[in-house]
């Protein structure tokens, strides 16, 4: 068994999941702190001084009315805690948001660099006959002449 264990990691298959864990782990860090700490202050001055975190609804009115979320709680009054989940929703859109703008600058850079890896020539002209051989190619497949005699 210890064989069969040795030989998985070696694989590399658990050592890549391992990898992209933890740099995923390290990239939510980053869209958290860009969500958290630079868009949601704006979101925050446009939406005023609203705290979406206390808003819900109570249950059972029969053990009174609680002045806020804690004191529900506190009193072990069952309530539907809403605000919380437009929290939520609001942090997972700007998350998103993030994302959708890391991938389409990654995207941009990508295709950037293979067009210009596309760009290389991959083929060349036979001289004597001028048909399309690859770049690296010493004899022309067509008239057989070998560019390795000819001068020039």
């Amino acid at each position: 068994m210890f064989k069969e264990f040795r030989e998985f990691i070696a694989r590399g298959n658990a050592l890549d999941l391992a990898i992209g864990v933890i740099i995923g782990a390290a990239f939510g860090k980053i869209v958290t702190s860009m969500v958290e700490g630079i868009l949601m202050p704006p979101v925050g001055v446009i939406l005023g001084p609203v705290d979406f975190t206390s808003l819900f609804i109570v249950l059972d009115k029969s053990k009174g009315l609680p002045e806020s979320l804690a004191d529900a709680k506190a009193k072990g009054i069952p309530v539907i805690a809403y605000g919380q989940f437009i929290n939520d929703v609001i942090t997972f859109l700007l998350i998103a948001l993030v994302l959708f703008f890391v991938v389409r600058a990654v995207n941009r850079m990508w295709s950037k660099r293979r067009k210009a890896e596309d760009d290389e020539p991959t083929t060349k002209t036979c001289p004597f006959c001028l048909s399309t051989i690859p770049l690296k190619a010493t004899r022309c497949k067509e008239c057989t002449v070998d560019f390795s005699e000819v001068k020039g």
